[in-house]
């Protein structure tokens, strides 16, 4: 959650949802510096959510949608798991 939780980190994903880019386009789409970038991508690649490709002097990079399934799967976990509890209504007692 907290990988995706960057607006630029999403913005990245958003844009590796259409192609395969390299830093190069990623630069040219979102503005970001390229070391900002790189760092960020490094981020995204450790926690498994993009791979790189490399093709000469340049590394590409590509979305892994089942990265995306298993954060989706857990977030809809979450969510019945507080529809079948009633959790908004359930409190504790301080």
């Amino acid at each position: 959650m907290r990988v995706l939780g960057d607006p630029l980190r999403m913005r990245i994903v958003s844009l590796l949802a259409r192609e395969t880019l390299c830093t190069t386009h990623l630069v040219a789409e979102t503005g970001a510096r390229q070391t900002n970038l790189s760092n960020h991508l490094k981020v995204l690649r450790e926690a498994g959510v993009v791979e790189t490709e490399p093709c000469g002097r340049f590394t590409y990079y590509r979305l892994r949608p089942e990265a995306l399934d298993a954060v989706s799967a857990s977030l809809a976990e979450l969510a019945a798991t507080a529809r079948a509890t009633g959790a908004a209504d359930n409190r504790r007692a301080c």
